[in-house]
């Protein structure tokens, strides 16, 4: 038994500790009070402003054994679901717009769970207010019936809004709008509506007012702003007619006529009055109350005023009636009345019309003759006019009229009551011109005023102009443009000017003159205004092309007016273009353009305007190029070196001979031709002295370069005169006087590219300067067989190239003359030389091996320099 109770004890023990194993607590949340953001919804409250998709509150709990949790929201079935939950995080976000008015709070389950146990809570959020909604009007719109009698300060209505808000954004204050303030007043707390202290209402004046309240509440947050909102409503106040206006007469002022042809009985004015209270109006009992005389009667009923006896006993011209207008009651009795008064006139007969009367009594025609442009003001004394109107009264009153061209005159007076004399004054002073009217007709026309007959007269007025000296000559033009050829002998007609005077007489007649800087070259005819070149005038566009001057045009008492001559000086092609020299010398280096220019001394395109072209070229006629409007002359593109220059021509010179030709684009054109030498070289063999870099450095100042040039073959010059003079002084010394002769040589400008001036510096340091230097040792000993390369220049313009020509004998030739643009100075150039018993070699040889030799040194510099940069 005891076995049994211990075994038994020992699967209780078992039971026991496995079920403690096995145990598992439920999750819970965190309690964390009121005006906490997370926990569990305790007491949390939520404005109904908030914006939907906010985030605005955030579950949280924990597990026991440490399990992940997750969140939950649920809602009562049929209910709005206004949150959603992140079951991670346990954020709760507002999906649904919150309105407290419609439900303040919302109960919602919560839950939480590890997996295996939920735990659900029911919460209740409380939604707080916003100043949203406005103040809503509970008895209006609304209308009311107000008699016209109530007292002033009375109350007439009370005006009941409720805003749904809660605390200061549910109060609701009134008021009323400006308009309505002059004559309502409100309380703003009760809103009870009152007539105004102080005023009334009146039917007759305004039977209907419209009052329109506006109730605006205490304000409130929204959104996070305070806001005011306010809400309107009209009232309609009917005013109730009552009985406390007195009649009063409609259409006032009354004025009544008596005509002398009225008989007795006959309805003279009819008055008419209502009774002031329009709304129940009493009917209207008519009377006199005095100034009718016995002689006017009244209906007491419709008005009518009529008359009591015969016109010609009337002993008044104008009669005060004041008629009475009283309200009538219902029982007969007399009430309230007005008063009115109706003039009533007697008036005469409209049976005269107006007459115009002269000295010799009615006249329906003025004549008067009177210098033009009398001063304003002026009062037409020769005219002596009165007007008659017979009648009484209105009957005689009448205007007066001036009828004419423009507003030169005008009539005094104006209106006339029976008689006047009539004035007639000067207005328009400058109008009245001779030169536009020679006399004026006019016609003063009499019409009454007030009369049905409207009667009326006419009277003509004629008025003679005499002319005066009021007027300048006028040219037709202010300025005169004329254009005359520069040929165009003396005598010859320019252009023809025209003054008009429009004065009568000598007045009118105009006198020509002209004066001014440039008007020396010309004359004019005084009467005719001709204008035209002295007889011994030469034009020349090229000299002056532009004159101007002034013309004046003068009447018989030295009025004058001005007006200014323009004259143009056409060109005409008479100039040909003109190179500086017939003769021009150029070096032109392989790549580089040269340019000649020629000049025409015409005044005007195209006259001035110069095409350039080459007619002829020599040894070769396609190898150059010429730009037709700079004269910019360039080799043609394949060619590229002085290989290619020595295969088109196998001459060892490298010169070419061009004819150009400068041709102008005028009609006719004209042209000249020169002749130009052009030496070609390679940029390369200009780069290895001073003076080539120095050229190349300014090319583009052609004047330094010049005057480097000259002052360097000046130097030569005198160095030459010295050794000349040494020369002959050793042979005269020694008795042997060798013959000098002219040697005629042809020029060689591809000697010119090849002589180098850096050798006369200093030492050679290169192949091809030895090979040129060699070939300057030679150059003293011409023999008799040397021929003068300059023999072709015996006949031409010497010009002086940017780069001087090299020595080719031992002396130098001469200096040359000093160059004055426009004079051709022509230059034989002489060289002497000694005949030796021996003669070397012929120079042409020599010359030819030299450039052959300095070629082929170009060509291993060239490979030397490439293998130094090699790598």
């Amino acid at each position: 038994m005891r076995n049994v109770k211990i075994l038994h004890l020992q699967i209780l023990f078992v039971f026991v500790h496995a079920c403690f194993a096995q145990a598992d607590f439920a999750p819970y949340f965190y309690d964390n009070g009121p005006y906490s953001n997370n926990g569990n919804l305790a007491l949390f409250s939520l404005s109904e402003d908030t914006q939907v998709g906010t985030q605005i509150y955030c579950l949280n709990g924990t597990d026991p054994e440490g399990q992940e949790v997750r969140y939950g929201v649920s809602f009562d079935p049929g209910s709005k679901e206004y949150f959603r939950v992140d079951p991670k995080s346990g954020v709760i976000t507002l999906v649904e717009k919150l309105d407290r008015e419609k439900q303040d709070s919302i109960d919602v389950s919560i839950s939480i769970t590890d997996g295996r146990s939920k735990v659900t809570e029911r919460v209740t959020i409380f939604v707080m207010d916003a100043n949203d909604e406005r103040p809503e009007f509970q008895n209006l719109p609304a209308m009311i019936n107000v008699v016209e009698t109530t007292e002033s300060g009375s109350s007439i209505y009370k005006v009941e809004a409720v805003d749904r808000d809660a605390g200061s954004g549910g109060s609701v204050t009134f008021f009323l709008q400006m308009q309505q303030v002059s004559l309502f007043t409100i309380d703003r707390h009760s809103g009870v509506l009152r007539i105004k202290s102080g005023e009334m209402l009146d039917y007759e004046k305004t039977k209907t007012h419209f009052v329109t309240v506006i109730a605006k509440d205490g304000g409130g947050d929204y959104n996070g702003k305070e806001q005011f909102m306010s809400s309107s409503a009209t009232l309609t106040v009917n005013v109730i007619d009552a009985q406390d206006t007195p009649p009063s007469f409609i259409g006032t002022p009354y004025f009544g006529y008596v005509y002398e042809i009225s008989e007795e009985g006959s309805e003279i004015f009819t008055v008419v009055a209502e009774d002031g209270d329009v709304g129940k109006p009493n009917p209207i009992q008519y009377s006199f109350d005095g100034g009718d005389d016995g002689v006017f009667g009244i209906n007491k009923t419709s008005g009518c005023i009529f008359l009591l006896t015969n016109p010609i006993n009337l002993r008044r011209e104008i009669f005060n009636i004041k008629v009475r207008a009283s309200e009538v009651s219902p029982e007969g009795k007399l009430l309230d009345y007005g008063y009115t008064t109706v003039v009533i006139r007697v008036v005469d007969l409209n049976n005269n019309p107006p007459t115009f009367y002269g000295e010799n009594g009615p006249q329906n025609m003025f004549e008067l003759t009177i210098y033009e442009h009398p001063p304003e003001g002026e009062i037409l004394r020769g005219l002596k006019i009165t007007v008659n109107d017979s009648d009484q009264g209105a009957n005689a009153k009448f205007n007066l009229r001036l009828i004419g061209p423009g507003r030169m005159l005008r009539v005094v007076p104006q209106t006339v009551l029976n008689e006047a004399q009539v004035t007639i004054l000067v207005d328009d002073s400058a109008a009245m011109d001779y030169e536009k009217h020679q006399f004026l007709t006019y016609k003063l026309l009499a019409v009454e005023i007030d009369t049905p007959e409207r009667f009326s007269a006419t009277a003509d007025i004629i008025i003679h102009l005499l002319d005066t000296n009021d007027n300048a000559p006028k040219f037709s033009l202010e300025y005169y443009i004329a254009r005359i050829p520069e040929n165009s002998p003396g005598g010859s007609n320019v252009v023809s000017v025209t003054a008009v005077d429009p004065d009568s007489g000598s007045w009118g007649e105009v006198k020509y003159s002209i004066y001014g800087s440039g008007a020396d070259l010309f004359l004019i005819q005084p009467a005719s205004g001709i204008i035209y070149t002295q007889p011994w005038a030469s034009l020349d566009a090229e000299v002056r092309s532009k004159y101007n001057f002034y013309v004046k045009a003068e009447d018989a008492e030295g009025k004058y007016s001005l007006a200014e001559v323009f004259v143009t000086v056409l060109d005409l092609n008479d100039h040909p273009p003109a190179f500086n020299q017939n003769f021009l010398e150029k070096t032109m280096v392989i790549g580089a353009p040269v340019k000649i220019e020629a000049i025409d001394d015409d005044a005007e395109v195209p006259n001035n305007v110069i095409e350039y072209a080459i007619m002829n070229a020599e040894p070769d006629n396609n190898i150059f190029d010429i730009n037709s409007d700079t004269g910019e002359i360039k080799l043609k593109s394949y060619i590229k070196s002085m290989a290619i220059i020595q295969n088109i021509t196998k001459k060892r010179d490298h010169t070419w001979s061009l004819v150009v030709q400068a041709r102008d684009r005028g009609q006719p054109s004209f042209s000249t031709t020169a002749v130009v030498k052009i030496g070609i070289t390679e940029a390369t063999q200009l780069k290895g002295g001073p003076l080539g870099s120095f050229i190349m450095q300014n090319r583009n100042n052609p004047l330094q370069v010049l005057g480097t040039i000259v002052g360097f073959i000046s130097l030569m010059v005198m160095v030459t005169v010295i050794i000349s003079t040494a020369t002959f002084m050793r042979n005269k010394k020694s008795n042997r006087i060798l013959p000098n002769r002219r040697i005629r040589r042809r020029h060689q400008p591809q000697r010119q590219h090849l002589w180098s001036f850096k050798n006369l510096f200093r030492t050679p340091d290169s192949t091809r300067e030895r090979f040129t230097a060699a070939d300057e040792e030679q150059a003293p000993q011409t023999i008799g067989e040397n021929v003068n390369y300059n023999n072709n220049l015996s006949n031409v313009v010497r010009h002086w190239s940017p780069l001087p020509p090299p020595p080719s004998a031992p002396s130098l030739p001469p200096p040359p003359p000093a160059y004055f643009p426009g004079e051709r100075q022509w230059v034989i150039p002489t060289v002497s030389a000694t005949v030796v018993p021996k003669p070397r070699k012929k120079m042409v040889n020599d010359r030819q091996d030299t450039v052959n030799r300095a070629l082929v040194s170009e060509l291993k510099m060239r490979l030397e320099q490439k293998r130094m940069m090699s790598p």
